[in-house]
């Protein structure tokens, strides 16, 4: 099955961590947040953007881009019961600032969930100036979806719309799910405006 270690290599891997006393890190939740914050300094509206997301209080360690197997989508409010004050958190994350007067700004996380809970997924990282939240939002889904359909070998035109694209993976009945969290904004003025939108771990 693409995506896990065949079952020797399964194995021998859960041996060695029982052996080694080691841990292996992988998610058993996650959730989607956003967030938007504005202020003369760029370092104070990036603060604030994460505390809109409601992850302020966390250290964020910025991983890449896989949706673990067996992983379970949660709500943000669902997600906040796991967060405490100072706690190492993995996340997903993608971020823009700008301090030009009245420019549009968006940031986006796209996720592609297999059908097979025991296949991994995706999950893309964008922003983007001058497009609007659905923009955002329809281009990082179209990201992760494309990377996952690759992993799955569904041929597809990357050319093609993404609601074109959209009907081949449900088509196919390997992709169950596609998503986005998008966070857009006008930059205000006289300062920063930061835009974040996150896909947190918990494990």
């Amino acid at each position: 099955m693409a995506g896990t270690p065949p079952n020797g290599a399964g194995v021998q891997l859960q041996n060695h961590l029982a052996t080694t006393g080691q841990q292996m890190l992988v998610p058993k939740k996650m959730f989607f947040t956003k967030g938007t914050g504005s202020h003369k300094h760029e370092l104070r509206s990036f603060e604030l953007a994460l505390r809109d997301a409601g992850i302020e209080k966390c250290n964020i360690v910025h991983v890449s881009s896989i949706f673990p197997p067996n992983c379970e989508l949660i709500s943000r409010n669902e997600g906040a019961k796991y967060i405490y004050p100072g706690m190492i958190t993995f996340a997903v994350t993608a971020r823009l600032s700008s301090n030009e007067n009245r420019r549009l700004i968006a940031s986006s996380i796209g996720c592609a969930i297999p059908s097979d809970s025991n296949t991994y997924g995706y999950l893309s990282e964008y922003y983007a100036y001058g497009q609007t939240e659905k923009e955002a939002g329809d281009t990082a889904e179209d990201l992760a979806a494309a990377m996952l359909a690759s992993t799955l070998g569904i041929d597809i035109d990357e050319d093609k719309s993404w609601d074109e694209k959209e009907e081949i993976f449900r088509i196919s009945d390997k992709i169950v799910k596609t998503t986005n969290v998008t966070q857009s904004a006008v930059v205000e003025k006289g300062g920063y405006t930061t835009v974040v939108a996150a896909g947190v771990f918990i494990f």
